[in-house]
């Protein structure tokens, strides 16, 4: 499946080097960056790169590139969801994934990338049953190793781990026993200049915080499964019963995980409005954008950005907004409008204007805006979990559900 793995900082310097098979060059890392350097934006990176002997599958996250190299045709999403759980792992070892993060943790992230593939293929890819063979180290234990001489991998393999539910240790015991649901669902759309919806769906999860004792057998019920058409789930549910039933019944890993992902192709309403005017004529142009709450739920929609991408050949410009700051990058020419929280029974307006270079000409079309929001305690597609039984043991689990819609591509064309 999968020969190398390189993982690339923002200026294509190869942070970590990891073969499974054969040794691959550090020129298949050039050739990727010199797609990168070409393109305008890390967005239009295109996630799959065939270069003439190797097949390169990336993926982006918190300034970093995970670049998998195969030599023969592979599921791409395969090895997506891979490097996907590989920047899972290394979050939950580490809590932040940034640069500076791996380098003080080098020791440890080979020795998680031993584990987690062999011979090419994923072998151990839960962070449970990883944490029981690799320990988690600080600074101080960090010393403490170098001094004494000792390893912070474990001596035997973890409980469970060659069992039939090897997501899960034997003997997990709590005090207290809970488990909390948060249900993210993110609103990808497109609306044109007259407002109206070119594209919407939903894309969300399902991330869960499990600290039950023994070895509970859950079943989760929806109050209405059948809006949701598209799932994919943790390997610890049982899908014959979803597909049968539309119930999820599974025995959860222990401490965090995501339980499922899923798809809504349609929704009728959107939580806020954004109707932007833009005019370009010689010389310069004007800016208008209104944002407005469309009062579909009593909660407060909170972190709105609202971001403009300028004309490259903009000289010069002024912006000035009711409700809260506006700042404009001159070098990449963004104008990011940071609203903050929007109030509900009232529309917040931006005004400005902007000078364009002499000879420049009036560009060939409107700016794209990106909208960014978040909306606790609401779902915008009505998911609602009903009830939480569990069997196999004799105590009641106290459960918590939290529901939030965020923006994810939300687009909105003047």
């Amino acid at each position: 499946m999968l020969h190398s793995l390189f993982i690339l900082n923002s200026s294509g310097e190869v942070l970590i080097e990891k073969h499974w098979q054969g040794i691959v060059t550090r020129t298949v890392s050039e050739y990727f960056w010199d797609h990168v350097s070409k393109s305008s934006a890390a967005r239009e990176v295109l996630p799959v790169i065939v270069h003439p002997r190797y097949y390169l599958v990336h993926l982006q996250n918190s300034g970093l590139y995970y670049l998998g190299v195969t030599p023969q045709e592979t599921p791409p999403l395969l090895i997506l969801e891979f490097l996907q759980r590989i920047v899972d792992i290394f979050t939950e070892y580490f809590t932040a994934t940034n640069e500076e993060t791996l380098k003080d943790n080098f020791v440890t992230v080979y020795q998680l990338l031993d584990e987690v593939m062999d011979g090419g293929f994923p072998f151990t890819t839960e962070p449970n049953i990883l944490m029981e063979m690799i320990n988690p180290t600080d600074f101080i234990k960090r010393i403490t190793s170098t001094i004494s001489g000792s390893s912070s991998i474990a001596a035997q393999l973890p409980n469970g781990s060659l069992s039939n539910i090897p997501w899960r240790k034997q003997g997990v015991k709590y005090t207290a026993n809970e488990i909390y649901f948060d249900i993210y669902e993110d609103i990808n759309c497109i609306i044109d200049p007259n407002g109206m919806q070119v594209m919407n769906e939903v894309s969300g999860y399902i991330q869960c915080s499990c600290h039950l004792s023994g070895m509970p057998d859950l079943t989760l019920i929806f109050s209405n499964p059948r809006i949701i058409d598209d799932v994919s789930f943790h390997p610890c549910v049982r899908y014959n019963r979803w597909e049968k039933e539309k119930v999820i019944s599974f025995v959860p890993p222990d401490g965090n995980f995501r339980l499922m992902s899923f798809r809504v192709n349609q929704i009728n309403q959107l939580p806020l409005y954004v109707k932007p005017q833009i005019v370009f004529g010689s010389g310069g142009g004007k800016v208008t954008v209104t944002v407005g709450n469309k009062q579909l739920t009593d909660k407060t929609i909170e972190d709105v950005i609202i971001s403009i991408p300028l004309p490259k050949s903009s000289t010069s410009n002024n912006f000035t907004a009711d409700l809260g700051s506006v700042t404009v990058d001159e070098i990449t020419k963004v104008c990011k409008w940071n609203i903050g929280r929007l109030t509900k029974d009232k529309s917040c307006i931006l005004t400005g204007s902007l000078n364009l270079a002499p000879g420049s000409g009036i560009p060939e079309c409107n700016p794209v805006l990106q909208v960014d929001f978040r909306v606790s305690m609401f779902t915008i597609i009505g998911l609602k979990i009903e009830t939480l039984a569990l069997y196999n043991e004799s105590y009641k689990p106290f459960k918590g559900v939290r529901n939030i819609t965020k923006a994810g591509s939300f687009q909105v064309r003047s």
